[in-house]
């Protein structure tokens, strides 16, 4: 083994294992800002649900604009 490569080994060992090391402490991906992009992502999901179920709702034009009115809400 050259000397290269065992800097590159013993490089990627170090990296990996500090990975690891925050990854258990909950140091990566877990800071308020995270948290606040999840929460809205939660509810765009809850939105897509609504238009998803508005748009393929077979039920009449009147109906409709009621619904989405009452949502609105």
């Amino acid at each position: 083994m050259s000397f290269g490569t065992a800097v590159v080994v013993i490089f990627a060992i170090a990296a990996i294992t500090w990975l690891r090391a925050q990854k258990q402490r909950g140091g990566l991906g877990t800071g308020p800002r995270e948290a606040e992009l999840e929460r809205e992502v939660e509810q765009l999901r809850q939105r897509i649900a609504v238009l998803e179920r508005i748009a393929l709702d077979e039920r009449g034009g009147d109906s409709l604009a009621r619904e989405i009115e009452a949502l609105r809400d």
